[in-house]
């Protein structure tokens, strides 16, 4: 088993990623979202109770990090249980990409066609993709990009449906992905479907993500009497 490049630490409500160094980081996440430096990815889990209406969720999740002491954290929320998340790592022609995944889909929605109710809860696919190699602007972008690819293939595998009379989610309103890689070093400027880079990412993805959406879905089934999971 190739070992993970960063330590992590489960502590409900916090689930905090130690990337070992400082790592550019490019993302879409609530806390420090776009490109930035930093150490430590953080998520934060809620419970539909957690935000009523009344809540503002970032500043109940800057609150929570200034309490933590991580502020300087890139951080995302979801309600699903984050001792239930997933990690997967590939390695390609000496470049290595490693994923850590939490998969709720009761957030699901399909690509172009929103759902005319509003999803119950905010169960979401939140990741964090480590790429060994350095990436330039354009090449963290094209990795992110192949991580949705991956991320997205996966939910279809899992062919879950809300609905029955319509086709597969393919993932939730509220996924986040964030794309990390070294500072230091030379950086490569292409990360697509055709380099190592982009195949690494890809199946690291898709193993983690595999992995969280089978999870879900078992114990959605189990769970059939009482409330579905987020």
């Amino acid at each position: 088993m190739i070992p993970l490049p960063f330590v992590t630490d489960c502590s409900q409500p916090w689930l905090a990623v130690d990337l070992g160094t400082d790592c550019r980081l490019l993302s879409w996440a609530p806390h420090r979202p776009g490109f930035q430096i930093a150490r430590r990815v953080v998520w934060r889990e809620v419970r539909n109770a957690d935000l009523t209406p009344d809540v503002d969720a970032l500043a109940l999740l800057r609150d929570g990090l200034a309490d933590l002491g991580a502020l300087d954290a890139v951080a995302m929320m979801t309600s699903r249980d984050i001792r239930r998340h997933f990690t997967s790592r590939a390695a390609v022609d000496g470049v290595s990409a490693a994923c850590l995944a939490t998969v709720g889909l009761g957030n699901g929605e399909r690509v172009g066609r929103r759902r005319h109710a509003r999803p119950p809860g905010f169960g979401t696919v939140n990741m964090l993709v480590h790429v060994s190699q350095p990436l330039d602007d354009i090449a963290l972008l094209e990795a992110q990009s192949v991580a949705v690819q991956a991320r997205t293939l996966a939910i279809l595998e899992g062919d879950y449906r809300p609905d029955p009379d319509l086709p597969p989610i393919t993932g939730t309103g509220t996924d986040c992905i964030v794309m990390a890689c070294p500072v230091a070093g030379t950086p490569a400027p292409y990360a697509g479907l055709h380099t190592a880079v982009g195949e690494a990412v890809g199946a690291a993805v898709l193993s983690a993500v595999r992995a969280g959406v089978a999870d879900w879905l078992a114990e959605r089934a189990l769970d059939k009497a009482g409330a579905a999971p987020l």
